[in-house]
């Protein structure tokens, strides 16, 4: 009995096998027969009669085929997807999280100066009015205190500061051109009342430019400059000798030519004539040398300063550094290093939104010149502005209109396209402006310093 029941046909627990005697190979009766639906036993234990292409039967593994799903001719495809769209999904989020991390460092990096931004603010009824709108006029202070990494260069006098470079910037308010304006450290200057380290009083005096730096720090630096210019200043950057080493080792030095070999042990400079690239450390020498290139005075060195700060500017955008993040990344991270700014410019937004408006200005664009002084008259060691080309310079500046420059050499031989010698301009119009701008003694950051 229970043999009968286990070998019987159309039990749900056992498929049809293709060797049974009573089939054909297309599982139906030998005779060729088919019963009417819904009267075989094993059709009406399944959901009808089976298709005419049934694969029902055993398959090489011992299953059956009836037991696999059939096969999806898609699924590969989506499984390779799915697995594509989660390792890009990853590849997102580690990539926001290094951007994220890169960007915190730079941000990290600068220091703000929270001071200076008091200590004008109780000034702030006796500063000027800006009047360009959009326009910016910027600070640049070199500092060569002797501290911390710095005791390389010179004695470490109890980490006092000192302004070795002063350079107002100023951006147009289009943002198609930029001029860098240098203060000379020994011009003689009227110093307002400053708030010293130890938040003592310094008097009022007439004295040195760069002293103000070092008695009252930026804030004193930037009174005394508006008190000079009458130029409202935007925002203020200190920088060290260290961050100016690092950017142009992040640009991969910057070349420049010798008239004759330098070997200056106080700049910490050896080098032979000719063209060539300076590094970090050689360039820092270069820019501050005085006894040992060219006539050792003041008024070279500061000539040389800006040509080479506009050969450095012309390599970062010549070379696409502005443009390429990968490239721009070390320059910024050198940069921010060493940088002291005021609140309003201590992010790398902040930084990234000035940097962005300057990198279309085309580099001839980008000038350099000193502010018209000569010997003091009282002190052949020390300058003196010179009237009214410094007042009409400033006053250029304060209105956001456009300054000429040339070289020395150009104005001295009538070269100049400005006719500054007589009330006349270019079309020939005698009457036309009295007073008609003058064009200064500088250069741009197009110049090929080999070509001076």
């Amino acid at each position: 009995m229970d043999a009968d029941v286990s070998d019987s046909p159309g039990t749900p627990s056992e498929p049809d096998r293709p060797d049974r005697p009573d089939h054909s190979a297309d599982g139906g009766p030998a005779d060729g027969s088919r019963d009417a639906p819904g009267t075989d036993p094993e059709q009406d234990a399944t959901s009808g009669s089976a298709p005419k292409d049934d694969t029902s039967g055993t398959d090489p593994e011992g299953g059956t085929w009836s037991e696999r799903p059939p096969r999806d001719p898609q699924g590969g495809r989506r499984h390779w997807l799915r697995w594509t769209a989660l390792a890009t999904s990853l590849l997102v989020l580690v990539a926001a999280g290094v951007g994220w991390w890169l960007y915190r460092k730079l941000d990290d990096n600068i220091t703000t100066d929270t001071s200076a931004a008091e200590e004008l603010k109780a000034y702030e009824k006796e500063r000027p009015r800006p009047i360009a709108r959009d326009a910016q006029n910027i600070l640049l202070i070199g500092s060569d205190t002797r501290s911390g990494d710095n005791s390389a260069y010179g004695r470490d006098d109890g980490g006092s500061q000192r302004s070795d470079t002063t350079i107002l910037l100023h951006l147009a308010a289009d943002r198609r051109s930029a001029t860098a304006v240098s203060l000379p450290r020994d011009l003689m200057s009227e110093i307002p009342s400053c708030h010293t380290a130890d938040g003592k009083a310094a008097k009022k005096q007439f004295a040195q430019f760069n002293w103000a730096f070092e008695l009252g720090g930026t804030a004193c630096t930037i009174r005394t400059v508006e008190k000079m210019t009458g130029i409202r200043v935007d925002h203020h950057m200190v920088i060290d000798f260290n961050g100016f080493k690092d950017m142009v080792d992040a640009v991969d030095g910057v070349d420049v030519c010798l008239k004759e070999p330098v070997d200056d042990d106080d700049a910490h400079l050896k080098l032979p004539a000719g063209r060539q690239k300076l590094d970090g450390e050689e360039a820092l020498g270069y820019v501050r040398a005085r006894k040992s290139i060219g006539n050792g005075s003041d008024t070279e060195r500061m000539d040389r300063q800006q040509k080479f700060l506009g050969a450095l500017v012309n390599k970062m955008q010549s070379n696409g550094v502005l443009l390429n993040p990968t490239r721009l990344y070390p320059v910024l991270d050198a940069a921010t290093k060493s940088l002291t700014t005021d609140p309003d410019l201590d992010s790398l937004r902040d930084l990234y939104d000035l940097v962005r408006g300057m990198r279309n200005v085309p580099t001839e664009k980008v000038q350099f010149l000193t502010v018209p002084r000569k010997a003091y008259h009282a002190d052949a060691n020390r300058d003196e502005l010179v009237q009214p080309d410094a007042n009409r310079l400033f006053e250029q500046l304060r209105e956001d209109e456009a300054v000429t420059v040339a070289p020395a050499e150009e104005i001295k031989s009538g070269d100049s396209q400005t006719d500054h010698s007589s009330g006349t301009d270019p079309s020939g119009d005698t009457g036309a402006s009295p007073t008609p701008a003058p064009t200064y003694s500088g250069s741009n950051a197009a110049d090929d310093l080999c070509d001076s």
